[in-house]
């Protein structure tokens, strides 16, 4: 197994000089932010320029890594691919598919997405729906030696306050959407940290849904005692603040609740050995380029005790 992380929360560094201090920390693989340039999503980056990358782009990017003995584990882009306003869906479904393609130039088999949610349908309307959106994106993915996986982030409050905006968030969602896709080429990009707050075993889920598991995430969950007092488990009601749900935070691994020794022991046991990737979305650990890196080395401190 590899250790990694998602470059989306460094936008502002230069793709040659992230592998360069990556490789330095002890990082072998990066995952490889690839948003639009208009995006205004936190959370994001675009050190690849998907809608506009080439055969060139891809030779130099190949050759960076190589340099430096490290791989890329995965394209990311994670937008609303279900959202309701029909123009901004057919944006996002047109930058997916260039991310497809980047990634196809880039001899790199995974993207990473969200499959989305809309408030204006019942959870079962929506799975059908994800079933006609991602039919033709994994034929088109597969055509291109790509598979697609799926973050399992709800999303809370993304489109309408109170409802999740990703609707592949718990092993009952997997289900229905591996029932209604049942695609070889579509997976899930396992993070613990929405599990735990959401109160799901992840450890249970590592051994239900292993062969489903094409990538990992690693981000911690810390509960806050005073805001589950304050606020309960439906989170902030009044003037609620966007991700923040008022009784928790994610945090670097090791620094939150999940049990990172037996998470990566069930991973290995039931036969992942892929990277395990720090998606950084620490707020102790934001503010600034030097903070931002130094929370990366502490997740790798701590995870690398369990890595083999």
């Amino acid at each position: 197994m590899k250790l990694g992380f998602l470059i989306a929360c460094l936008p502002k560094v230069k793709l040659e000089d992230l592998v360069k201090w990556s490789s330095e920390q002890g990082f072998q693989s990066l995952e490889l932010a690839a948003w639009p340039a208009k995006s205004s999503r936190d959370y994001q980056a675009r050190q690849i320029d998907a809608a506009n990358f080439s055969k060139d782009d891809a030779k130099r990017v190949k050759d960076l890594f190589a340099q430096y003995n490290m791989t890329i584990s995965a394209m990311a882009y994670y937008d609303n691919n279900l959202h309701p306003d029909k123009k901004k869906r057919d944006g996002y479904l047109k930058h997916l598919k260039k991310v497809i393609d980047t990634a196809s130039l880039l001899n790199v088999e995974l993207v990473g997405t969200f499959v989305g949610g809309r408030p204006d349908k019942t959870p079962s309307e929506i799975i059908k729906e994800i079933g006609q959106v991602f039919k033709p994106i994994l034929k088109y993915a597969a055509d291109k030696g790509v598979k697609i996986m799926i973050e399992n982030c709800p999303m809370e409050n993304w489109v309408k306050f109170g409802l999740p905006g990703n609707y592949a968030y718990s092993p009952e969602l997997w289900e229905a959407l591996f029932n209604e896709l049942p695609d070889k080429n579509l997976g899930l990009n396992l993070d613990p940290s929405h599990l735990y707050w959401l109160g799901i075993d992840y450890i249970q889920a590592v051994k239900d849904f292993s062969s489903k598991i094409f990538h990992a995430h690693a981000k911690d969950t810390e509960i806050l005692s005073e805001g589950v007092y304050k606020c309960g488990i439906l989170g902030k009601q009044v003037n609620p603040e966007p991700w923040k749900s008022g009784w928790w935070r994610y945090r670097m691994p090791g620094l939150g609740e999940i049990d990172w020794q037996r998470f990566i022991s069930t991973l290995q046991e039931n036969g992942y050995d892929y990277v395990l990737s720090i998606e950084h979305e620490d707020p102790i650990w934001e503010g600034s380029e030097e903070k931002i890196k130094k929370g990366l080395k502490l997740g790798y401190k701590h995870l690398s005790q369990f890595v083999v």
